[in-house]
């Protein structure tokens, strides 16, 4: 069976990690959570002050230690998932967190931290056999992915989850500040000049607003076979 890419774009707390977890394991796939990386480069980014009283990025002094930030992935064989590590760290629940959260967009949408991140996202997939989401996976990093999938949901269905997850992991959680987190999150994303948040042309929409997760997984998997029994 040949290898593909796919790739998973789409809006914030939709579930695309989760569902492209579970496709690179099912289908014996590499998966790589680029909004990981991004919540990292933000982990670092608020661990050393670069960010500003009003909320704005230290843009120059951030540029400066770029090089100094690397994001890798290691297989953690309890959960049977992917932890993202900053510098060896692993900070698979920090970068969850709502703080990041609300810091997260502004890191991503500076073009030197996409460039970054795209060039070692591209490295990752250089050799197909790899399962991507993020927000410009179809459109910037592999525009000729054979398999794009754009996933949206409602806001108010989004922050749900996303209070259920911070809930069950025993952390803080507003549901009303995560819904205004969720929608300003969305106006930024699809609003940045580098590479917005948009599905790509050749990409099939997903709304699983009202789907279950083996709904979604059973639907991710036909669309796979369909593309690599061709």
């Amino acid at each position: 069976m040949k290898k593909i890419t796919i790739a998973i774009d789409g809006h914030s707390s939709c579930g695309k990690s989760t569902m492209a977890k579970d496709l690179a394991r099912e289908v014996g796939y590499v998966y790589v959570d680029t909004g990981a990386m991004y919540r990292s480069v933000t982990l670092y980014a608020l661990r050393r002050g670069l960010f500003a009283d009003d909320g704005s990025v230290k843009t120059a002094e951030l540029e400066a230690q770029m090089p100094e930030i690397r994001i890798t992935f290691k297989f953690n064989p309890e959960t049977g998932r992917p932890d993202t590590y900053l510098n060896g760290e692993c900070v698979e629940q920090e970068i969850r967190s709502l703080e990041v959260s609300s810091h997260v967009s502004p890191i991503a949408a500076i073009p030197f931290v996409r460039t970054a991140m795209v060039a070692q996202q591209q490295q990752m997939g250089k050799d197909k056999g790899v399962v991507m989401d993020g927000r410009d996976i179809g459109t910037t990093v592999f525009p000729d992915a054979e398999l794009k999938i754009f996933v949206t949901a409602s806001a108010e269905v989004r922050a749900q989850r996303r209070y259920d997850e911070l809930k069950a992991k025993g952390m803080p959680a507003d549901f009303d500040d995560i819904l205004k987190n969720v929608q300003e999150r969305d106006y930024i994303d699809s609003h940045r000049e580098v590479s917005p948040l948009r599905k790509a042309d050749d990409a099939i929409e997903l709304d699983n607003s009202h789907m279950t997760i083996a709904e979604q997984k059973q639907w991710l998997l036909d669309r796979f076979r369909e593309k690599t029994n061709k």
